[in-house]
């Protein structure tokens, strides 16, 4: 990846990063990859200023050891310089590893309970003299493969599509338009961006929340129509980040038959709608006909990162 700073990423794993960049119609090829060997200790030599790994964490819903564990997923599967940064109005429990930084300043209206409009707090123009890339990683997600995929193409911005998370839905297709705006939103549990170059969505929101949140549902779709807006809006291929309960969970009634799987070429394992993650590795699928059977692999990947 290269960006405005010169910054430059090797690619650790070039033939499967252009397989994947490849295979997916929604996203350009991969360009200016590097890889550079140190012989001596056969592994990959950086020329990189450290990559900026954000996580949020407010209210009682996720303790710290959500972000414990996620740092400790990613200090194993991210070979590439970095440090990992919680926002956050409690810091107690947190690992030393763990960079605490307050919560981006953003004003939500009074009696406002969807407080994930907060998330976009992480486009102002100025987050705390933060610089360079950004890797945004929702808590409620397990980093099961190498992250180094995630750095390695020219995109000003990606991001999950919402609907790759999914199964299709033949019935929104009663509102043509509608189902062409909800098929190009994208996902916000895993994106990537240049840090203060895009404090246009952070602006327009705040110029008139009210009308933002009148307009769109959840903030996800207000970000991705400005980033569509701006001409900065690209996904990640599909198969890099999963659902679940749609990717892993055989369907409907196979579920008896087989347990969940980790599809080829995953990377993080994302819980979107239910189950959550603390119900999955209990062992419970949040419906009748959804069994979790042994998730081993998902415990191990989770406590034992």
């Amino acid at each position: 990846m290269s960006g405005r700073s010169g910054t430059r990423y090797p690619a650790s794993d070039d033939k499967q990063v252009s397989r994947l960049y490849a295979a997916s119609p929604t996203v350009a090829k991969p360009t200016g990859l590097v890889i550079l060997i140190n012989p001596a200790k056969r592994d990959i030599s950086l020329t990189a200023s450290p990559i900026n790994i954000l996580t949020m964490k407010w209210g009682t819903m996720y303790g710290p050891e959500y972000v414990n564990r996620l740092a400790a997923g990613v200090s194993r599967h991210l070979t590439l310089p970095h440090r990992f940064i919680c926002f956050t109005d409690d810091s107690t429990g947190l690992d030393e590893g763990v960079q605490a930084m307050p919560l981006p300043q953003l004003t939500l209206p009074g009696g406002q309970e969807d407080t994930r409009w907060r998330k976009l707090g992480l486009f102002n123009s100025d987050l705390f003299g933060l610089k360079g890339t950004g890797l945004f990683l929702d808590l409620d997600q397990v980093i099961v493969g190498s992250l180094n995929i995630f750095f390695q193409d020219d995109a000003p911005f990606r991001i999950i599509r919402d609907d790759d998370l999914f199964r299709p839905k033949p019935l929104r297709r009663i509102n043509p338009e509608r189902d062409r705006f909800l098929a190009s939103v994208g996902n916000s549990s895993v994106f990537r961006y240049q840090i203060g170059q895009h404090s246009y969505i952070a602006e327009t929101y705040s110029a008139d929340p009210a009308a933002a949140m009148t307009a769109y549902e959840i903030s996800q779709q207000f970000q991705s129509a400005q980033l569509e807006k701006h001409g900065h809006l690209n996904y990640w291929p599909q198969g890099l980040c999963v659902s679940f309960k749609n990717h892993c969970v055989p369907p409907g009634m196979k579920s008896f038959f087989a347990d969940p799987a980790l599809p080829k070429d995953a990377r993080i394992v994302v819980f979107a709608g239910s189950p959550k993650m603390d119900d999955a590795l209990n062992g419970r699928g949040s419906k009748w006909y959804r069994r979790i059977g042994d998730v081993t692999w998902l415990r191990d990947a989770w406590i034992n990162p």
